[in-house]
């Protein structure tokens, strides 16, 4: 087994991967840019290292950086989490030619799967229904029109190289299909530097049911079982589940195979999870993400299997632990994802400040988190800062459990998804364990989930206090982060890693998100990047109509006008910064 292990990420993922390694008895390695050098998961590491400034190309995608750490401290193995390099063909391939071992499956079995295209043709090949459709992309507008009208719309258009929602729009009618092509082909080469694009029919209202798989090289391929993730948003997901409320043992025994021959078909090692299309009793392959998923600990918690753990031996050349015949699902499990995201301006990122922060606990709470009070939440990453995950005996019973914990988890004035989740909970759509689609794509009821406003901030703590605590700093020397504890007076406002502090005061909650507008103008709702801006001073515009498309913490927001009329002025440009406030456009109506 390892002594050593680098982990190639950050957040709640870096901390859940070390736990597991700390309990294996095995060192592990953080690495972080210049943004997250005071976060959790850099302290939680027995060793941590810089690798470079804060934007994610210069530090986490940097696979040169990552391997002269590696090498640098010793580290006999990588594990990447999931996001960044995770699913790179190129990384896994240069981690083994540098004589470390790859926490992860065959570099040919990422390329595989990392093709949509190519991952439909292998499919079909070894006999796994696939959801009717090309599997070779299609050049232009014009081909695409000729292979939409035989598939039939509506019409998914897919980047090849796509995933977590990016590099996919959907065109009802073939009046849409040039405005979806060419939006998956942007983000396809924006986000997987591959504008190619492939169609196929989309379903219009599926369960997104998903099963976990795990191989080992001794020729062991099992499955633990499958997640229902049919709450999404742009086709994200956003509440996972196991096991899938519409499966029964039929269906599962169906879908299992499906997933054990879609991975022995590309000589699968370690996790990996099949995701898959729910009509009635049909199911259609989708894709296959070739690392742990973020909903991964449904699972654990319903098998009572450290799914983490198993790539790890998996990596070391062990036999998987269980059989198929020793799996066994137990109970519920659900878990919402605490985004950082203002759910009532439809679902707007909402970078900023954690002022306060208590996690809930109790019997059949699990929170995986990467969060802290006195940190951010930046808008340079995923705009999901932790996990909160309820296990009991049934669905009831853990949803139950699970608005009692949404009730108990405080992160101050941060805004996150978790009005969104508490409500969706108490829906007689959820109870019904429906898709709940008709909630996640409706603005009003959306809007109703605006927080109150709040009273003016409570003065906290006593005056003139003196008090002694202990402060626990990270020095960076020569690019290594070292402990160093310093007992002293405490002083208003400072913040302390550990022992007592005194709390600063409450900010004023506040929202990020959806276009804002006051008269004849139009402001950014936040923080970010103008990545694209169809229209110039003197256009005519409609009620709706897309102004500018702004990126923020790894989305695109569509800012739309509000109010028809003709804009007279634009305060952006392509590619500029934009703040929160910041003039987007003055539309002054016609007469």
């Amino acid at each position: 087994m390892f002594e050593k292990v680098l982990i190639a990420n950050r957040g709640e993922i870096a901390i859940r991967v070390a736990r597991t390694l700390k309990e294996m008895g095995i060192s592990s390695v953080a690495v972080y840019s210049e943004a997250d050098r005071d976060t959790p998961h850099v302290r939680y590491a027995d060793e941590a290292y810089l690798l470079g400034p804060s934007i994610p190309a210069e530090s986490y995608l940097k696979i040169e950086k990552i391997l002269e750490v590696a090498g640098r401290c010793g580290a006999e193995a990588i594990h990447p989490g999931y996001g960044f390099l995770a699913e790179n063909a190129e990384f896994a391939r240069a981690i083994e030619a540098a004589g470390i071992v790859w926490i992860g499956p065959p570099a040919e079995a990422i390329d595989s799967m990392g093709s949509k295209t190519k991952a439909r043709e292998v499919m079909k090949a070894a006999g796994v229904p696939i959801v009717p459709g090309d599997t070779d992309p299609v050049a232009d507008v014009k081909a695409a029109l000729r292979a939409a009208a035989a598939i039939g719309y509506p019409i998914a258009c897919k980047a090849v190289g796509g995933g977590g929602g990016k590099g996919f729009r959907v065109a009802l009618s073939a009046e849409g299909l040039a405005d979806a092509f060419e939006g998956a082909a942007r983000e396809g080469e924006k986000f997987f530097s591959d504008d190619r694009v492939y169609l196929e029919r989309y379903l219009e209202d599926p369960r997104h049911v998903e099963v976990q798989v795990l191989a080992d090289s001794h020729g062991n391929v099992i499955h633990l079982g499958e997640r229902d993730c049919s709450i999404q948003r742009r086709h994200q997901k956003l509440i996972e589940e196991a096991p899938g409320p519409r499966v029964n043992a039929a269906m599962r025994r169906r879908i299992g195979k499906i997933a054990t021959d879609a991975a022995r078909a590309v000589d699968y090692r370690g996790a990996g999870t099949i995701e898959g299309l729910q009509v009635g009793d049909q199911y259609f392959f989708l894709e296959m993400n070739t690392r742990v998923q973020v909903e991964h600990c449904v699972t654990e918690m319903v098998t009572g299997i450290d799914i983490v753990r198993e790539q790890i031996r998996v990596a070391a050349g062990e036999r998987l632990a269980v059989t198929q015949d020793q799996v066994r699902l137990s109970g519920h499990a659900i878990e919402c994802r605490i985004n950082a995201e203002a759910a009532h301006l439809n679902f707007t990122p909402a970078p900023g400040p954690v002022d306060s922060y208590k996690e809930p606990s109790g019997p059949g709470v699990r929170v995986d988190s990467g969060l802290e009070r006195g940190g951010a939440v930046t808008p340079l990453y995923d705009p999901m800062v932790a996990k909160l995950i309820t296990w009991d005996t049934d669905r009831t019973k853990a949803t139950a459990r699970m608005i009692r914990a949404l009730g108990e988890y405080d992160i101050g004035s941060l805004t996150t998804l978790i009005p969104f989740h508490t409500a969706i909970l108490q829906t007689e759509q959820w109870v019904k364990a429906e898709t709940c689609r008709d909630l996640t794509e409706d603005t009003e009821w959306l809007k109703s989930l605006a927080p109150p406003p709040e009273s003016a901030p409570e003065t906290l703590g006593g005056e003139g206090a003196v008090e002694l605590e202990e402060r626990t700093y990270q020095v960076e020397v020569a690019g290594r982060l070292y402990p160093v504890r310093v007992i002293g007076e405490a002083f208003a406002g400072g913040s302390a890693v550990a022992g007592k502090r005194k709390r600063p005061p409450r900010r004023e909650r506040r929202g990020l998100g959806g276009s804002a507008a006051t008269g004849d103008d139009l402001t950014a709702p936040l923080q970010g990047t103008v990545f694209r801006l169809p229209v110039a001073q003197g256009d005519a515009v409609a009620e709706g109509d897309l102004i500018v498309v702004i990126e923020a913490m790894k989305m695109e927001n569509e800012i739309v006008a509000h109010k028809a009329g003709t804009i007279t002025a634009l305060g952006l440009a392509e590619g500029e910064a934009v703040n929160a406030g910041d003039l987007i456009a003055t539309i002054k109506a016609a007469g």
